[in-house]
């Protein structure tokens, strides 16, 4: 039914993007950039919670400050062991920023845990495309102004590019990928192609620059420009439209709302396994960071040299 409270893809990017709708002098943004890693300063001779937020994700990392050290390096034990994909009894550098980045995402895994029983109709541990529409969509098209049938082909195409084994069928990850395309590398086409639907109102295959503006401004009030519009169309003459053929192509497209930022993630992988490399292989055995837990995990207890924690329970 129609009317059910989940409605991820009815509401397109509001999933994807951060897309503002309330003001009409407040700019609607369309730019996805990472979350960053953590919000303190990075300066590891202060101490190293940037470090345990990154790794840890900065909620779990908040749990981790109430734990003995014996306590953080147990947990740590376990948490190496997910982190050793190929179980071959080493963290290399690749393994750990996958980790990282998704402990920085784990709020997006929440929201698919979330809704994944409501579309998983048959129980089984998989959710079809009949089951997705089925439970969205039904045959019979709304009279409230909103084209249900071509919502549902491109929530279809959308599904199918997620659906990386061509199957039909959903597993955790590809649901994930279906629900947030714009956090995965083989959905960016995607991520490019409806934003050009939802902005090019001509047809043509681009945004010009009233298309752009029109996007993040509504023109209907009748009232003086705010300042950062002005600022948009020298963005968009300068900078967006890199061939300044007065429009933007998928590619320039691209570049404006996927932008290749710095990798955080990576970074602060090269950064834990620079510090915890005791013997320089380029890996890091389960001891090697063990040995380093109060750079990883860490606790109040550590910091404070206390050997005992607060809570009677550890």
């Amino acid at each position: 039914m129609l009317g059910m409270e989940i409605r991820p893809l009815l509401m397109c990017f509001a999933l994807c993007v951060v897309y503002a709708t309330s003001k009409p002098t407040e700019k609607k943004e369309r730019v996805h950039h990472d979350a960053p890693l953590s919000s303190r300063e990075h300066d590891d001779a202060q101490g190293f919670d940037y470090d345990h937020d990154a790794f840890l994700g900065q909620k779990e990392a908040k749990s981790f400050d109430e734990l003995s050290p014996e306590e953080s390096k147990r947990r740590l034990g376990v948490i190496v062991e997910k982190i050793d994909g190929d179980s071959d009894g080493f963290v290399t550098e690749v393994e750990l920023k996958a980790w990282i980045k998704k402990a920085q995402k784990k709020y997006i895994y929440e929201n698919v845990d979330r809704q994944w029983k409501d579309f998983d109709v048959n129980n089984d541990g998989m959710i079809s495309w009949e089951e997705y529409r089925n439970v969205t969509y039904d045959d019979s098209e709304p009279d409230d102004g909103y084209n249900y049938q071509h919502m549902m082909a491109r929530d279809e195409r959308r599904f199918k590019m997620a659906d990386q084994n061509g199957d039909q069928i959903a597993n955790k990850e590809e649901f994930t990928a279906f629900l947030h395309p714009e956090e995965y590398d083989h959905m960016k086409d995607i991520v490019v192609l409806e934003t050009m639907e939802d902005i090019d109102k001509n047809g043509d295959g681009f945004i010009d620059l009233n298309e752009y503006i029109g996007d993040m401004y509504n023109h209907e009030d009748e009232m003086e420009e705010p300042d950062w519009v002005a600022t948009e169309r020298e963005q968009f003459s300068e900078f967006r439209d890199k061939n300044k053929d007065g429009k933007m192509d998928r590619e320039e497209t691209m570049d404006w709302i996927l932008p290749s930022d710095y990798d955080h993630a990576e970074a602060e992988a090269k950064h834990l396994v620079y510090e915890s490399d005791s013997n320089k292989d380029g890996k890091l055995s389960k001891e090697e960071i063990l040995n380093k837990y109060d750079l990883f995990v860490g606790s109040q207890a550590t910091d404070f040299g206390e050997a005992l924690v607060r809570h009677d329970e550890f």
